[in-house]
């Protein structure tokens, strides 16, 4: 692509222009036959060339044209520029507020209902903001809905899981048999090449799926009230009472669990 190319101008418009400034004055015919521009096409350049102010026109008989100088038409042509740059700006501006407000799953008043299915792109959002704001400990214990999903989208949550989490987090990770049964032979390798310190057991039976970030917030899955492959929600406590009985019940899981990982 040419310079003027670059500023807006096709191929026709460049040679009938750049011939107008050799030419001088000229008729639509003549810079028809000197650009090599078809007949069938020069009146439309023309036109389009006077409509941004490019080319002036002779009231003679037959209509003769004039090139603006250089300068002036280098600097129409950056001003169009600028200024579909500023309506393309705009236009970017409004798709990232779209996608934004698309992504992020949207909680109530009280913020501590997230709505999502499993697997959703709200819910992978929703899965790092939170393990994000985890510091020292994360305990996670996985049974129901993922006992029923595929590992395809059980992949989605566990990478947004560990895209969320810092290299000094001491993750405690506890998965039903069920779970463990969904999973592909080398999941413990891939826990263990996980940047923070992860700790794998496998509980018998897990009778919901929670978390308990820092021992100061707990999250818990809300089951889908018509699939058992999925969720309605993730509902968050911050209420210490409730948090401590979430992380006692863990630790009774975590106790009687087997560990998978070394």
């Amino acid at each position: 692509m040419t310079e003027l190319g670059e500023l807006g101008l096709s191929s026709y418009e460049e040679k009938v222009y750049r011939t107008l400034l050799v030419t001088g004055a000229a008729t639509a015919t003549a810079l028809s036959d000197a650009s090599e521009v078809p007949k069938g096409r020069i009146y439309d350049v023309l036109n389009g060339l006077e409509a941004r102010r490019l080319v002036r026109t002779h009231s003679t008989q037959p209509t003769r044209y004039v090139p603006v100088d250089p300068p002036t038409a280098v600097e129409r042509l950056l001003a169009e520029r600028a200024a579909e740059l500023s309506e393309e700006w705009s236009r970017y501006l409004d798709v990232a507020d779209t996608v934004r407000s698309n992504l992020l799953p949207t909680p109530p008043a009280d913020g501590n209902l997230w709505l999502g299915s499993l697997g959703s792109d709200e819910m992978q959002t929703a899965m790092q903001q939170h393990v994000r704001t985890a510091t020292t400990t994360l305990h996670a214990a996985v049974g129901p809905p993922y006992e029923q999903a595929s590992w395809e989208t059980l992949r989605t949550e566990f990478d947004a899981f560990f895209d969320g989490a810092h290299a000094d987090l001491d993750v405690s990770l506890l998965l039903s048999d069920r779970v463990l049964d969904v999973l592909p032979e080398e999941f413990p390798n891939l826990i263990g090449s996980q940047s923070p310190t992860v700790e794998l057991r496998a509980h018998p039976e897990i009778p919901v799926s929670f978390d308990v970030v820092d021992q100061s917030v707990a999250s818990v899955d809300i089951p889908h009230p018509q699939s058992a492959a999925d969720r309605f929600g993730i509902v968050a406590v911050q209420e210490q009472a409730i948090v401590d009985e979430f992380e006692r019940q863990f630790q009774q899981l975590w106790t009687a669990a087997t560990p998978l990982t070394e």
